[in-house]
């Protein structure tokens, strides 16, 4: 098989799916209407409600709910063959993960802006509200460690990569100044300034990590486990126009480019995949994965098919700043399909490598010398992209190993292997940690929503004390799991939370969806993906505490068990309450089927 067979016939289902079924999910279940005021303008503030540009706001929107997932998940998934992920990634996201962003996107744009919690009080129940706050907290900073740690693992020890990315922090407060202060509108030449920064970044950050200037680019993993949730703190706090959307909007250029880049890559070279289409490791055992190819591939694959996480951005910076409502088919709908895209991109990216070359990579040392296998052209990788690259666990390291084997195979690129790993670590991280940004701006609007429950007139989000409480909670939180954790604890219990929250936000879309239109069939769009991902990530959640949590017999591993437990707990109570909710609809005879 190779790998171009698997990109065409992505991109035509990915093509069909959103000339068709966004058309009907917006024209007959959601309905549009652009003469309605969105929130963006009923409440704009210049804060977090702000009318945005539909562009900007797809590239900030893509650039928050394209984290690790897409990368990491896939990359991982293909220990068992390319083509579990291969079809998980296809079907996931056009009957799942598109839909999903796209209900909840509409509902809270009609419901002023309100975030996954208040949806929940408003469709479901009072009950179903309060619990969901407490697991949307429990999900999210769980899911930002996550990103984090994979961040922390592909900056460490890279001046280069480190450099690049702090360039987008002014490259995204030049732009913002541009668009807002200076010319206000002229968004062309705002992009064009912006995109020169950022590719000074690219194109000055390797010379430049070679000086001695270069060393204040370099970090230990312990030092970035620190500066991560403190820069986390700092955006989340800031206004949303001054660096948050722009540097978001920015990044994406970056991602889009690098996609579009290695989409070319495999058109001209058209490698083969040289892992098979099943491995053994499919009925369970995995070095990696340690559980079967179901449920493990739905909770591995995660953003690239379906992400809760993507609900909390739905709900959270977007909505307040849609301009009007025909922007959320290309934002909801569209920003899905191309992170799929770019999932089927770091599965095709991870399965060119040998398999011998890939477990080496991504096992560590001892655990690869039992699999029976020898790396093939490891060595010769190695000495190209100048870095060790034998146990280096977590999926981003043989992400950018594959990507570079494919960008180097264009004629005349082989010398520049060395540059494409690099690169590809820096494009890595500058996909993530966009996410984790976002991601603690919407813990912190949630944390504040609860504060305002249990003390209705003291409102925290109110007072600049308040909101640096209520955000130093959140990046302390998911800071300290950074700062303790591992990929190979972190992770599952990222992907368990992260389907548990699409689970839960797949109820919502279905309560609101009835209470919206009054047929049954149409609620039928997000319920059967709801009780396929409770059933699914349930299970793989117990398999996780008893499997991979107790046995470790220590605190972390306790720790996570116990945060694991929570969380299915909360979801199953969220569950039932959205089956009682949906049993009482059954007596309003407006309803059709």
């Amino acid at each position: 098989m190779h790998a171009l067979t698997l990109l065409i016939v992505s991109l035509l289902v990915f093509a069909l799916a959103y000339r068709f079924y966004s058309k009907f999910l917006i024209a007959k279940v959601l309905v549009l209407n652009d003469k309605r005021v969105t929130p963006a303008h009923a409440f704009k503030d210049g804060l977090d409600y702000h009318p945005t540009n539909k562009f900007v706001l797809f590239g900030h929107h893509f650039a928050a709910i394209s984290g690790a997932g897409p990368l990491v998940g896939p990359v991982l998934a293909a220990q068992f063959g390319f083509l579990p992920g291969f079809l998980w990634i296809l079907i996931g996201a056009v009957l799942g993960g598109a839909v999903h962003d796209t209900v909840i996107l509409f509902a809270s744009v009609r419901t002023k802006g309100l975030s996954l919690t208040r949806l929940a009080r408003k469709n479901i129940s009072k009950t179903a509200g309060f619990v969901t706050g407490i697991a949307v907290l429990f999900i999210i900073i769980t899911a930002l460690a996550g990103l984090a740690l994979v961040v922390v693992g592909a900056l460490s020890e890279s001046a280069w990569a480190t450099f690049t990315i702090a360039v987008t922090i002014p490259a995204a407060l030049v732009v913002a100044l541009y668009i807002y202060k200076l010319r206000p509108g002229k968004i062309f030449e705002a992009s064009l300034i912006g995109v020169l920064i950022v590719t000074a970044g690219v194109v000055f950050g390797e010379p430049i990590s070679k000086t001695a200037f270069g060393q204040y680019f370099l970090f230990s993993k312990s030092a970035l486990s620190i500066i991560l949730p403190v820069y986390g703190l700092i955006a989340s706090v800031l206004p949303v126009w001054l660096l948050l959307c722009p540097r978001d909007y920015m990044s994406s250029y970056m991602k889009i480019g690098t996609i579009l880049l290695l989409a070319a890559g495999i058109f001209i070279v058209n490698p083969r995949l040289n892992m098979p289409a099943l491995t053994s490791f499919i009925n369970g055992g995995g070095p990696i994965i340690p559980g079967k190819v179901w449920p493990f591939v739905c909770i591995t694959v995660a953003c690239g098919a379906i992400s809760g996480f993507h609900s909390l951005i739905s709900s959270g910076t977007t909505p307040k700043m849609i301009n009007r409502e025909s922007d959320i088919r290309m934002i909801g709908f569209g920003a899905m399909l191309v992170e799929a895209v770019v999932s089927i991109m770091a599965l095709i990216a991870a399965c060119v490598l040998l398999p011998g070359d890939y477990f080496a990579i991504n096992v560590p040392v001892e655990a690869f010398h039992k699999l029976g296998l020898s790396p093939v052209h490891l060595a010769e990788i190695e000495k190209m992209a100048g870095e060790a690259l034998a146990g280096r666990t977590g999926g981003a390291v043989s992400l950018a190993a594959g990507m570079s084997v494919i960008l180097s195979a264009i004629p005349g690129m082989k010398a520049l292997m060395g540059y494409w790993y690099h690169f590809a670590i820096m494009f890595e991280a500058l996909f993530i940690l966009t996410t984790v940004d976002t991601g603690t701006r919407v813990a912190r609007y949630i944390l504040e929503e609860l504060a305002r429950l249990a003390a209705p007139r003291r409102r925290i989000d109110k007072s600049f004390f308040g909101v640096i409480l209520s955000a130093g909670s959140i990046t302390f939180l998911w800071g300290y799991l950074v700062y303790n954790g591992e990929i190979s604890t972190i992770w599952p219990m990222f992907g368990v939370a992260n389907q548990l929250l699409a689970t839960l936000a797949l109820l919502v879309g279905t309560l609101f969806i009835l209470r919206h239109t009054r047929k049954w069939r149409y609620g039928l769009i997000t319920f059967l993906p709801a009780l396929f991902m409770f059933i699914t990530t349930v299970f793989a959640g117990i398999l996780n505490i008893t499997g991979n949590y107790l046995p470790k017999h220590n605190f972390q591993g306790n720790l996570n068990a116990g945060l694991s437990t929570v969380m299915i707990i909360l979801v199953v109570i969220i569950f039932f309450e959205s089956l009682k909710s949906i049993n009482s609809l059954r007596q309003v005879k407006e309803f059709k089927i």
